[in-house]
């Protein structure tokens, strides 16, 4: 029932910006706790950021601050932006889920569903 399906990744240029995004059916963004995770090549699977139902925001130090994650309530979309990219964002990016209408959100938190990732590939 609960899917989350992500796009937006592919091959860019270092120094610009992309946009990921995640449709998410059999979850409401808005009462859930929302993340974004990444697999370098060669590591294991880490969180990078979080958005709370309410409006919490949370990020990994490793960001650097470039990561803005957000939602989109109407379409039920999440969206995770990166500024000034560099060769080692790339990354396998996952969106991630669970139901929490309450409590805290942290970019760390464990989720119970995981979409099936896209790929970020930054070239100097």
């Amino acid at each position: 029932q609960v899917k989350l399906v992500e796009s937006g990744g592919g091959s860019v240029q270092a120094g610009g910006s992309l946009r990921l995004s995640c449709a998410v059916s059999g979850y409401t963004v808005s009462q859930s706790c929302m993340g974004w995770a990444r697999k370098l090549p060669g590591k294991a699977r880490d969180g990078i950021a979080a958005l709370g139902s309410d409006g919490t925001l949370s990020y990994a130090p490793s960001g650097e601050g470039r990561f803005i994650i957000s939602r989109d309530d109407t379409k039920n979309i999440l969206y995770l932006e990166i500024t000034n990219l560099k060769p080692e964002d790339t990354a396998l990016y996952f969106c991630t889920a669970r139901f929490a209408r309450t409590g805290s959100c942290p970019y760390y938190s464990g989720m119970s569903y995981w979409g099936e990732g896209t790929l970020v590939a930054i070239s100097s």
